[in-house]
């Protein structure tokens, strides 16, 4: 990641920290990307970073293009503003500063406002290595900022370009009770 946009985050994430949290309360959120009963949450982040889209060719319709996403690539705050880790992908990959790290399936989306990536809940699959993302069973994706598929043409003449999209996204991670 380009190390003035690491700059801004940093200093965005902070300004954030030190105001009230964002995060809807559980019971307001879409019934689909609700954790299910039986868990505990074991970590909040702020996720701040870019999304790569690329301009393709859309899959069973030759002659239509679509602005296709690459990957994520962003940097994990706690509330205290505190760098913890990392998102990237794919696969989506959370990765936290101890060296353990967690990747997932999703399981369902809801939409975040125009603009904005949608709400997400993933399921996480067994973690790699020793540390905070052991044990993790789910992941939800709340207050998003940004990030979706650009909203310029995507054709034939700029065919293969890429475009980097900025956003910030709270990461919740659920361990069982």
């Amino acid at each position: 990641m380009n190390p003035s946009i690491l700059a801004l985050a940093s200093a965005a994430v902070l300004i954030a920290a030190c105001s009230t949290s964002s995060m809807k309360p559980v019971e307001l959120l879409p019934t689909t990307i609700q954790v299910p009963a039986g868990h505990n949450m074991a970590m909040e982040t702020v996720g701040v970073g870019e999304i790569t889209y690329q301009c393709r060719i859309k899959q069973g319709a030759a002659s239509e293009f679509e602005w296709a996403f690459v990957g994520p690539d962003a940097v994990l705050f706690n509330r205290s503003g505190q760098v913890v880790g990392r998102y990237y992908g794919p696969p989506a990959t959370w990765e936290n500063n101890d060296g353990s790290k967690v990747t997932g399936k999703q399981l369902a989306t809801a939409p975040a406002g125009e603009g904005n990536i949608p709400l997400q809940l993933v399921k996480a699959n067994p973690a790699m290595g020793n540390g905070m993302m052991q044990g993790v069973t789910y992941i939800q994706r709340l207050a998003i900022k940004g990030g979706a598929a650009p909203a310029h043409s995507c054709s034939a003449s700029n065919l293969g370009n890429k475009v980097i999209v900025k956003y910030q996204a709270d990461y919740i991670f659920w361990k069982a009770a």
